[in-house]
Parts: C-alpha cells; structure tokens; sequence
C-alpha cells in the first residue's frame, strides 16, 4: 500500500493500468501499488487526461465538473469571479465547481451584428478582438453595410463592430460635406473660333448616399462629365467677347441646367462659377495688340478732348478781354510779372528818365 495526501483544493483521479477508477478528494488514502494518482487543482481548468465520455460516466466526477458545449458557430466569453478570462471556441470545456464562480456568455456567430451584453471594454482585448470586425464611420460621413455584397442598411457616424465569421462584411462611405470639383484646363471653341482654356469649379453635396454609391459608378466622375458637357454647350454659343462680358450669366445658366439631372447622382450641386478663362498662345498675343490699339484709341481721345477744352477756355478769356479794359490791363501786367520773372538783369541808357524808360519798356499799348 502507498499513502497519497490530497491537499486543499485539489483532487486527484485514480487509475490502474490506464483505467479510471473514481476520484479522491482532501484527505490521506491509502491505494494498492498498481494505482496511480493525477492530482489537478480547482482553480484551472480541466484538461482530460482520457476521453471525456469515460470520465464522465463516473457519477462523483460528473458532478464535481462544470461542462461547457460550445458548438461551431458560437464563441463562449468566460469569467472567473467577474473578471473576463478567455474566450473558449468551439469543442467541450470542463472546469472545477467550487472555489471559481464562473460565468460563461455564449455568442451566436451565424448572425454579423453583436447583440450580446458585452463591455466595450473588452473589444481591446486580445482574446475576444481576433473574432471582432471592427469599422469606424467618421461624423461627416455615412456608410452603406453590404454583408454578402447584398445591401443591409445606411450606416451614420459611429464605431461598429461585428463576429468575424465565414460572411464577409464590407462597408463603402461618402463625405456628406460641401465638396468641390475642380473642371481645369478645358480647352473650348467660342462661337467666332477663339480657343480659350477656361477653369470652372463646382461646389456639391451627396443628398442621397444609396443612389450615388449603389446605383452609380464613380459618381464624382459622372457629374465631372455632365457639367463638362454642358459648360461645352454654352461656352460654343457665344463669341469672345460676350463670354468675357457674360461669364456670370454663363455659370448661372450651367447651374440651372445641371443641378436637375445630376439628382439621379444621389448629388445636389451648390454652386458654380468660372474661375479663369485663359488665353492661347496666338490669341494671347492678337488680343495683346487689340488692348494696345484700344488704349492708344482712348488716349488720343483724351487728348484731343482737352485740347478743345483748353482752346475753349482761351476763347472765353479772349472775349471777357476783349469786352473789359481793366481785365485787359490785369491780364497784361500778369504775363509782365511773369516776363520780369525770366529778366537776371535789365539795362537802361541816357541822362535821365530811367522810370519813363522802365514803363516804356513793359508798356504795351493797346
């Protein structure tokens, strides 16, 4: 006989020759030679050194285990005392009654969406996130959830997570902020044949996310072309000129024939204006000439216009002169003042008189 001391805690299962023969709990026993002990602590769980079936038709250790079935489509979320443990997968589970309260939470992974009680806390953690899909929405955006590539629902801005499982899960957002799309470099005909380059912008929001991402392909690229389409359209009706002068009128008119047949988009455009409108390289120079001749036009114009202003007004004082002595007189001692002004030295000659002499000299008689 050999003594076995089973100490607090633990338990031990008795075997001979390989065969189980019952369970031994706190205590010293005496067993024969040809028995052998496995002793396994309560607080672990419980790994069977045989098949499972055949400890179990013991009825002292089937009541002494707490067993877990977890079948192929579900994952079971253990805690001991509270605390989240480990997540245990599919088989069969066995641990200890007793010193552990245990908790198990069983998920059902057929479906996507996880409708179990879990702290998000947890989704951190190792364990439970390698079996969690995890997508982010921002606020400005919203997102269609396609499980299977079929549609399911819209999607606002959030943290979703969803089981990893054999479905996939896809999720294509959209930017509900104004947006611009930029139409540069368009090189376009006007109606008297001058090629231009113009620059035209747009500004847009996404109103309806299911048309522009499920019933449209590359919809920012469709609205590029149907606003291309119609600035091209008008662009060829006028002439240089009348676009330069009309630009405004030009945008208001693409505005307004756009913004109704992009709604099929899923879009709603803003705003539209042209930017630029950019000269080629022999155009650039012909209408460099065309402004150089026009403003020598104006410039003539000017001068000659003040120059019948100032006759015009020499006129005026000639006939005021001519019909007061006095303003005469003033005038003449005027253009004296201003002759004496050019005079450095004035020289006068004989006995006498030099006053008379003086007079004589800035005298004019009329």
């Amino acid at each position: 006989m050999k003594r076995v001391r089973i100490n607090v805690g633990k338990v031990g299962l008795v075997f001979r020759k390989g065969d189980f023969m019952g369970v031994i709990t706190k205590g010293i026993h005496w067993l024969s030679f040809n028995r052998d002990v496995l002793v396994y602590d309560l607080t672990k769980q419980f790994f069977a050194p045989i098949a499972v079936e055949v400890l179990l038709q013991n009825k002292t250790l089937k009541a002494m285990l707490k067993i877990v079935e977890v079948k192929d489509n579900e994952l079971v979320l253990m805690y001991e005392n509270g605390i989240f443990k480990s997540v245990l997968t599919a088989g069969r589970h066995l641990f200890w009654k007793g010193l552990i309260d245990y908790k198990f939470v069983t998920a059902d992974l057929s479906k996507i969406e996880i409708t179990e009680q879990i702290d998000n806390a947890l989704f951190s953690n190792f364990e439970l996130s390698k079996h969690i899909r995890i997508f982010e929405v921002a606020a400005y955006e919203k997102a269609l959830l396609l499980v299977d590539d079929i549609y399911v629902k819209i999607l606002k801005g959030g943290t979703y997570k969803f089981w990893r499982n054999n479905s996939t899960v896809k999720i294509v957002k959209a930017d509900l902020r104004q947006l611009q799309l930029e139409i540069a470099g368009q090189e376009l005909l006007t109606k008297d044949k001058a090629a231009i380059r113009i620059n035209f912008y747009t500004q847009y929001k996404i109103t309806d996310i299911e048309k522009a991402l499920l019933e449209n392909k590359d919809y920012e690229k469709q609205l590029y072309i149907a606003m291309q389409l119609v600035l091209r359209a008008y662009v060829g009706t006028y002439s240089f000129d009348e676009l330069l002068e009309r630009k405004d009128d030009i945008a208001k008119a693409v505005f307004e024939d756009v913004k109704e047949a992009v709604t099929k988009l899923g879009v709603s455009v803003l705003n539209c204006g042209i930017r630029d409108v950019i000269l080629t390289g022999e155009m650039k120079e012909i209408m460099n000439q065309v402004l150089v001749a026009q403003k020598k036009a104006q410039s003539n114009s000017i001068t000659r216009r003040e120059e019948t202003a100032s006759t015009r007004s020499l006129l005026n004082t000639a006939k005021l002169m001519e019909e007061n002595e006095m303003l005469f007189k003033l005038k003449e001692m005027e253009y004296v003042e201003k002759i004496a002004d050019k005079i450095g030295e004035i020289s006068v000659s004989g006995n006498g008189g030099i006053v008379r002499q003086l007079k004589e000299i800035f005298s004019v008689d009329k």
